[in-house]
Parts: C-alpha cells; sequence; structure tokens
C-alpha cells in the first residue's frame, strides 16, 4: 500500500477490506470490533499515514476526547509534577490533556475556561475552591464534568481530590512546639484568591493558639512564590520583628528562599532559626540544610484526578471528596529551640 497525500477514512476501508462503517468503528471505538478486524484496519491507517480529522470525530461522536485544565503558574513545581501525571494518565486512555493558566486571576480564569469550553472539552480540572460563581454557573449550562484538586470541599458541594492543608499545616507547627519553639514568623503565600495559602495560615495559628501563644501580624510576610520575594520577606520580618526562632513557609519554594537568606547573613539553621515548608518538592531534599517539610503527593493528585474523569466520562461513579495523605518530612532544617 503507498502513500497518497492527505489520505481518507474511505482510503483505510478499502485498503483494509472493511465497510466505512468497520473502519470508523475500529479506529474511533476498537472495543466494537473484532480483534483481527481492528487490527487490519489500524495497520491500514498506519502504512497510508492516515490522521483521523479531530472536528470531525468529535462532531460524530460529540466527544473531542480532550480534558481542559486550568491552573495557577505552572512553574511551581508542584504543579508540573501534577500536570505531567494527569497528562500522562489520561493520554494512556487516548484523551489529550489541554492546559491553561490564569495567574491566580479569577476573571483571566473564567475567560480560559470558555475558550476551552468553545473548544469541545469533554471535562474540566481546576485547582483549590476560590473561583468566581460564574464559573460553576458556565460549567452547568455546558454540561461537562470538573473536578477540584488540591483542596478538599467543606460543604461537600464540588467534586474535588486533595489534602486538608490546614491539619497539614497544624502538624507541622505541633513539630515545632514539640522542640520547644514558642516564638513563631510566617512567610505565606499571597491569601487573595488562594485558600490553599489561606488554610495554611490558618493552620499556624490554631496550632499556637491551642498552646495560648499568638501569631503576631508583623511577623506574617506574604510574599509571591519565588526566591527573590521569598528573601526579601525573611528581611523584612528580620527588620520589623526579630526574636523569632521559628519559621513557617507557605511552600518549599519560599522556605527554599529563606534559606539562602539565611546564608548570605550567616543565621545558622536551625541552630539558631528553625524552617519548615511545605509540599516536598525535589529539591527539598537537596538543599542544605535539607528540609523540613509536608510531603504533598502531587502525582498522585494528578493520577487520581484523571481517573476520576476518566470514571465519570465512561459514565461511573466516584466519590465525591476524596482526601489524599499529607505527611510532615522531617529534616536537618528544623531543631530544638536556642536556649
Amino acid at each position: 500500500m503507498a502513500r497518497r497525500p492527505n489520505p481518507k477514512l474511505s482510503d483505510v476501508a478499502r485498503a483494509a477490506g472493511v465497510s466505512l462503517a468497520t473502519a470508523s468503528r475500529a479506529l474511533a471505538d476498537p472495543g466494537l470490533v473484532r480483534r483481527e478486524t481492528r487490527e487490519r484496519v489500524q495497520g491500514a491507517a498506519s502504512m497510508l499515514g492516515y490522521v483521523p480529522h479531530g472536528a470531525a470525530r468529535a462532531l460524530a461522536t460529540r466527544r473531542s476526547r480532550t480534558v481542559g485544565a486550568v491552573f495557577p503558574p505552572v512553574d511551581n513545581p508542584i504543579f508540573a509534577a501534577a500536570t505531567q501525571a494527569l497528562g500522562h494518565q489520561l493520554a494512556t486512555a487516548g484523551y489529550t490533556l489541554l492546559l491553561a493558566a490564569h495567574e491566580y486571576d479569577p476573571s483571566a480564569e473564567l475567560a480560559v475556561t470558555r475558550a476551552l469550553l468553545e473548544r469541545g472539552v469533554d471535562g474540566l480540572v481546576f485547582v483549590g475552591m476560590d473561583h468566581d460563581p460564574e464559573l460553576f454557573t458556565l460549567l452547568a449550562q455546558a454540561g461537562v464534568p470538573y473536578d477540584l484538586m488540591w483542596s478538599l470541599d467543606p460543604a461537600r458541594f464540588h467534586p474535588c481530590v486533595g489534602v486538608a492543608h490546614r491539619m497539614a499545616s497544624v502538624r507541622a507547627t505541633q513539630h515545632l512546639l514539640e522542640l520547644g519553639h514558642r516564638e513563631f514568623a510566617v512567610i505565606a503565600g499571597h491569601t487573595a484568591h488562594n485558600d490553599r495559602t489561606r488554610e495554611r495560615l490558618a493552620g499556624v495559628r490554631e496550632a499556637l493558639a491551642a498552646r495560648s501563644i499568638e501569631l503576631r501580624p508583623e511577623r506574617i510576610a506574604e510574599a509571591e512564590f519565588a526566591l527573590p520575594q521569598a528573601r526579601a520577606a525573611l528581611r523584612l520580618l528580620l527588620e520589623r520583628s526579630p526574636g523569632f526562632t521559628a519559621l513557617v513557609c507557605g511552600n518549599d519554594v519560599l522556605a527554599i528562599g529563606a534559606l539562602a537568606e539565611c546564608a548570605s547573613r550567616g543565621i545558622a539553621v536551625p541552630a539558631r532559626l528553625s524552617i519548615v515548608g511545605f509540599d516536598d518538592i525535589d529539591m527539598a531534599s537537596g538543599v542544605t540544610p535539607a528540609l523540613t517539610t509536608v510531603r504533598v503527593p502531587a502525582a498522585e493528585m494528578g493520577r487520581r484526578a484523571a481517573a476520576r474523569m476518566l470514571a465519570r466520562l465512561a459514565g461511573g461513579a466516584v466519590a465525591h471528596v476524596e482526601e489524599l495523605p499529607a505527611e510532615v518530612i522531617v529534616r536537618a532544617s528544623t531543631g530544638p529551640a536556642p536556649r
């Protein structure tokens, strides 16, 4: 069989010796035809260089075999791990992941969601609980299934897979309290439009309040998730209210930036200052000292989100709320409070 420019499905059917309908079923829904026929059609398509027309197939099947994911900036390593796992798991089932980002801007998130719906995605995945209410109205009108990653809906209204950020932050703070620390500071991410940041900060306050310790406002700094901003946040805290011996950071990027600033200032970690991160990105165990942090199973979350979406697209049922474990990983960046 020789290749020809722009081969059509009719060419594949003729080469395989089957009807046009059979060739279509063999390529679009292989489970509906016998293995021998399926292999003959797929072999003919491969030899001819036939590529199904996505728009035509979507029109015929009412399925585009695409899933949209709307993420905050994916340059955060924790999101990159989840995105890769999500895309890989979908690909094994014959779906393509379409990725969009919104920079923690609800209006931008709404706009890119509209664009993905206009492209006919079969389902959508979002991050967190903070969204414009119009987003869910739009999804309901479109009749497209969705799932929320990373966070757990306390009202159990939205389908979601994630971790309990507040409780994980409580446990990380308790680790520092058990080491004897009583003077705390926090470098948090920006709390606007980010429920994960707010929950992690609330967890620190909750753990301290249980020991009758106040987290003073001047010992809280918000920063973008970037090393230079983290270093600047630590400088601000040291200038504004020195004397703290424990620093809780909203994620590992902020904590690693704080470690870098400590190294440049000659602040011994953990002898003078203990530092805790959140996420357990790959770099957390490779810095010096290795970072104590909360392990968020980002890749597993991506795989679970994909599995949940695939099950729903196939007409199956999934748990409405699925919680994944988030454990404290103790490493060398935390130690006893200085005397």
